[in-house]
């Protein structure tokens, strides 16, 4: 597969992207071309009977318990708040309509 002009502009299209300068353009474009380059020269490599990677090291994690340690009330919650009603924190709204 190679990367033309027409398949950069439908990325970018989707991406909503836009590049300052055909110069630009045709540098993705030659960027794009290695990567594909690079992931053809590892389907030449042989796996067979590699097993999959699923873990990158034989270390597992080690989690600690989830206690409860200290628990506040509603009312220390509110008490330093800038902006609350009787039972709520009160934020600045941040959805909106868009048309």
């Amino acid at each position: 597969m190679k990367i033309d002009k027409e398949t950069v502009d439908k990325i970018a299209h989707l991406a909503r992207l836009e590049f300052e300068s055909e110069a630009k353009k045709e540098e993705m474009i030659k960027d794009m071309n290695n990567m594909l380059g690079f992931i053809d020269k590892l389907n030449e490599l042989d796996t067979t009977g590699v097993d999959p990677l699923i873990y990158m090291s034989e270390e597992t994690n080690v989690l600690r318990e989830d206690d409860v340690k200290h628990i506040i009330t509603q009312d220390e919650a509110l008490k330093n708040a800038p902006k609350k009603d009787s039972d709520y924190f009160k934020v600045p709204k941040v959805m909106g309509k868009s048309y």
